[in-house]
């Protein structure tokens, strides 16, 4: 696993091994990168669920400002901190051993940019984003990588489709946060 662009192209970066750890493959992560680019600069980022830390570190090498990495497993997590350190970008990072759900009920932060890839078949994605919703900035994408099955709604609370993806046995589905007058119209 490696950065695919920007400042620290080429990087390598560790990951857990294990049945239940599934990397965003380079393919999905260049499409997902490919649909925020204009996007990155000076974003804040969530990277929820973040595993090995590797799509937020993707994001800041391409540009944005900061990122926080939340991740219920300790061992993720310190994978993520490894691969931060060994990248340099400590001061452009925080990182949570926290449940998804409870971290965005208490942290108050306003966020550009959010990736999700929670476990499969568990309906977490679903839970979260009317959560999620009044944690993005107007016009923030919410990327969500899930699996093919399932089919998320065109709309939850704010949030709206904006692009619907699939690669394989993995979909991916963005969502757009409509500005308030979009909403009431």
């Amino acid at each position: 696993m490696r950065v695919i662009a920007g400042s620290l192209k080429g990087r390598k970066l560790q990951t857990l091994e294990g049945l239940d750890v599934r990397p965003t493959t380079d393919k999905v992560k260049e499409a997902i990168f490919s649909a925020v680019q204009f996007d990155l600069y000076g974003a804040v980022v969530l990277d929820l669920f973040s595993g090995s830390g590797q799509m937020g570190i993707e994001a800041l090498s391409r540009g944005a400002e900061s990122a926080v990495f939340v991740d219920i497993s300790p061992k993720s997590l310190n994978v993520t901190r490894s691969n931060i350190a060994n990248v340099g970008l400590e001061s452009k990072t925080m990182c949570y051993q926290a449940d998804s759900i409870d971290f965005l009920k208490t942290n108050r932060k306003i966020y550009n940019i959010a990736f999700l890839d929670p476990p499969y078949n568990k309906g977490i994605i679903e839970e979260i984003l009317p959560i999620l919703s009044e944690r993005m900035a107007e016009g923030g994408k919410v990327i969500c990588e899930h699996e093919k099955e399932l089919i998320l709604p065109d709309e939850i609370e704010c949030l709206k489709v904006k692009k619907r993806y699939q690669y394989g046995k993995i979909s991916v589905t963005i969502y757009i946060k409509q500005e308030e007058e979009m909403q009431d119209a």
